[in-house]
């Protein structure tokens, strides 16, 4: 049994344990995380399995949550999967994680159940007024591995509802961001079908989320995403912000890397940086 977020340890001691060494990726490391416990007391190990990315920022977002977005609040929010089935026959292909093989027609109201969780959750969790009370039924909502994954599907199924919103915005000539035109710019996802059968299907199997995901991930959430990328300290892209120009009243959440494949979470903010 893993767990799926370690208790929290002292960053600066999480680092001298990790990064001994004396050679330039140490150093730089150590520069690094001197760099976050300037901001940040504690840091949180996310279990590493291909879905850490949406660990991060979802355990980030529930925990410091006050309110229900405003997407999850709509009436149409949970047809989701049985709208977008009724327009693009090829979201038959979508793989459930715990059910690899079972076809779409039968798991839209699985994906709906789904995102019908992920609406009690949220909403449970920002309702809680004592922040130790919050952090515990986070702590407790990632215990339980079921709950948590089936939390994860239904990010997934909301980043391909964002991307395919994006690139039909494009197509008829209205502006996107940045982002969307080099997701679809990829020779294994020129459009949402191959989006989802060559990236997000595999999301969590065989690989976690690329970098330009990232932002899809953010657009879908409506949150920007704060990350630590340590392997880049003392350049420009060490604190890298997905989108890199968010809606001013997005909430943010902030992760680390080490390489762009791993995250974990920075806890406790230091007392001078919340002044």
């Amino acid at each position: 049994y893993k767990l799926s977020v370690s208790p929290e340890m002292d960053i600066m001691e999480y680092c001298r344990k990790e990064w001994r060494g004396n050679t330039p990726a140490a150093k730089r490391m150590r520069k690094g995380y001197e760099a976050v416990a300037q901001k940040f007391a504690s840091i949180r190990r996310i279990r590493g399995d291909n879905y850490c990315a949406f660990r991060a920022t979802l355990f980030q977002a529930l925990s410091q949550a006050t309110q229900l977005p405003t997407w999850l609040q709509s009436e149409d929010f949970t047809m989701l999967p049985e709208n977008l089935l009724s327009k693009y026959d090829w979201i038959k292909q979508w793989q459930l994680r715990q059910k690899p093989g079972k076809r779409m027609g039968e798991i839209s109201d699985e994906i709906k159940e789904y995102l019908i969780l992920l609406r009690k959750k949220w909403k449970n969790i920002s309702e809680i007024k004592g922040p130790l009370e919050k952090q515990e039924a986070c702590d407790k909502l990632f215990k339980n591995e079921e709950e948590e994954y089936s939390l994860y599907e239904a990010l997934k199924f909301l980043m391909l509802n964002t991307a395919i919103e994006l690139y039909n915005a494009d197509k008829s000539g209205r502006r996107v961001p940045v982002f969307s035109w080099l997701l679809f710019a990829r020779d294994t996802s020129n459009n949402p079908c191959q989006l989802m059968q060559n990236h997000l299907n595999h999301i969590g199997h065989s690989g976690g989320l690329e970098q330009v995901e990232m932002f899809l991930l953010a657009y879908a959430l409506q949150y920007t995403i704060q990350v630590y990328r340590l392997y880049k300290y003392s350049t420009d892209e060490f604190i890298t912000l997905y989108p890199n120009d968010p809606e001013e009243d997005w909430p943010v959440v902030t992760l680390i890397t080490e390489d762009d494949r791993h995250y974990n979470i920075p806890v406790r903010m230091c007392q001078e940086t919340m002044l």
